[in-house]
């Protein structure tokens, strides 16, 4: 039997394979309040493929006008649930970089939040379980309108950089994006519902990914 392997040849004739990316985490990784519904991953996928770079989107759902449209993004889910998706979906996909934005729906129904650090470290020890050389970038949450979620959002973001440095420091395929910071949507880039962003926000949050993108390729932790 034969197989035939197709490879992508860059212009300086260095042979690529496809980046398999997997989105993961909540309804801003589904998309909601898009107005394609693509949320940020079609501005991605158009900067990386500006860039010269391949990729297809994997998991086991599907929204958005973008052709390439698979993710794992689930509306209202928290960590622990998002976390049950991936064990199904990762093992098969088997993505080489897994993108996750997780832990505002933690944060608005208030749930066991001294507890959410331990809960992302479970998903991310899971995910390399899985999939032992994915490479993942981890975000902060994004900025909510309201006062006492975005209390509990800033707390939330100092436990996931605490934990970025103790999973870099144990030689983890691992790299930090902040989409609290300046860069990322603001008031005026959220929905009236204070949680999800508009067609601009999600633009500056593909721009944050694209340069986690890039950083993890700069180290050798993607093909």
């Amino acid at each position: 039997m034969l197989i035939f392997c197709l490879l992508i040849v860059h212009s300086n004739n260095t042979p690529y394979r496809t980046i398999r990316v997997m989105p993961l985490g909540g309804s801003i990784t589904y998309g909601v309040g898009s107005s394609d519904k693509n949320g940020y991953r079609q501005y991605l996928q158009d900067m990386l493929t500006a860039n010269g770079h391949h990729v297809t989107m994997v998991g086991s759902r599907s929204s958005g006008s973008m052709r390439n449209n698979n993710h794992e993004g689930w509306r209202g889910f928290r960590i622990d649930q998002i976390e049950s998706k991936a064990r199904n979906s990762v093992p098969k996909l088997m993505p080489d970089l897994v993108m996750i934005n997780a832990g505002s729906n933690d944060c608005i129904q208030n749930f066991d939040i001294e507890h959410i650090g331990k809960r992302m470290d479970n998903m991310l020890e899971f995910v390399w379980s899985a999939s032992p050389d994915s490479t993942i970038i981890l975000s902060t949450l994004i900025l909510n309108l309201d006062t006492e979620v975005e209390s509990r959002i800033k707390w939330v973001n100092n436990q996931f950089q605490d934990i970025i440095l103790q999973k870099q420091s144990e030689g983890k395929r691992i790299a930090f994006v902040d989409m609290h910071s300046q860069g990322g949507p603001k008031n005026n880039d959220i929905l009236s519902d204070g949680t999800h962003p508009n067609d601009q926000g999600y633009y500056k949050m593909a721009r944050i990914w694209y340069g986690g993108v890039l950083d993890v390729m700069s180290k050798g932790f993607l093909p």
